[in-house]
């Protein structure tokens, strides 16, 4: 299974504030910006005391502005690596990995602690997104945000076949019978059009672990970095 797949996220704001912006903002210097980004580790333990560890590791950001060439235009070629393991096997693990994006709102405290902690939700909100103010969307999928909000997107995108054999769309990477998972994608591009302001990113992988007693979600966030 090919579980890197490239995707374009456009995010844009209200007509009105982009031009604006365009006559008042200074030019900016054609120069790609390289940002490494601090590996992590967590761990949870599940209500029927399986431990669930999550590593995110060899992330990192090159930004560089857009064809464009305006304050209004910018690109962001991300990489990460997640490595899942469970102290007992389940029935199956899911990975759905993506980015917090931002504009002109500070997305540090997105998990509630601010510090990058783990959190786990019970099976009932196992669909549930991250907190964000705005709703989210699959990858490749083009969005709009003003100001103060922020937006999340999923970074992979599988095709499968439901039970009636038509097409069905997950963001969720699927393992079968193991205790460990391991995702990586590769130069995944965010384009930024439209935020006439600042921007931060932040990384976030949705961790889902089902034993034959227990079916719970671990949300793992990597620490926010300037798109400029």
């Amino acid at each position: 299974m090919n579980i890197s797949l490239k995707r374009l996220v456009t995010i844009g704001a209200p007509a009105a504030l982009t031009t604006v912006a365009a006559l008042m903002a200074p030019a900016i210097a054609h120069a790609d910006v390289h940002v490494a980004l601090p590996s992590q580790t967590d761990q949870q333990t599940l209500g029927d005391g399986t431990v669930v560890s999550v590593t995110r590791s060899n992330e990192r950001a090159n930004i560089n502005p857009s064809l464009g060439g305006t304050p209004l235009h910018r690109n962001a070629w991300v990489s990460a690596t997640y490595a899942v393991k469970t102290s007992k096997d389940a029935k199956n693990i899911k990975i759905r990995a993506g980015y917090i994006v931002g504009c002109q709102v500070n997305i540090s405290g997105v998990t509630g602690s601010g510090n990058g902690a783990a959190s786990g939700k019970p099976g009932p909100n196992i669909d549930s997104p991250p907190a964000i103010s705005s709703a989210t969307a699959g990858a490749g999928t083009s969005l709009s945000v003003g100001p103060g909000q922020a937006v999340a997107y999923y970074v992979n995108t599988v095709e499968s076949a439901d039970d009636f054999g038509n097409q069905k769309l997950s963001n969720k990477v699927g393992y079968k019978a193991t205790n460990h998972a391991k995702l990586s994608y590769t130069d995944e591009q965010i384009g930024i059009n439209g935020c006439a302001g600042y921007a931060q990113a932040r990384s976030f992988a949705d961790v889902y672990v089902n034993t034959p007693n227990a079916e719970q979600i671990v949300t793992f966030y990597g620490k926010p970095f300037s798109l400029g």
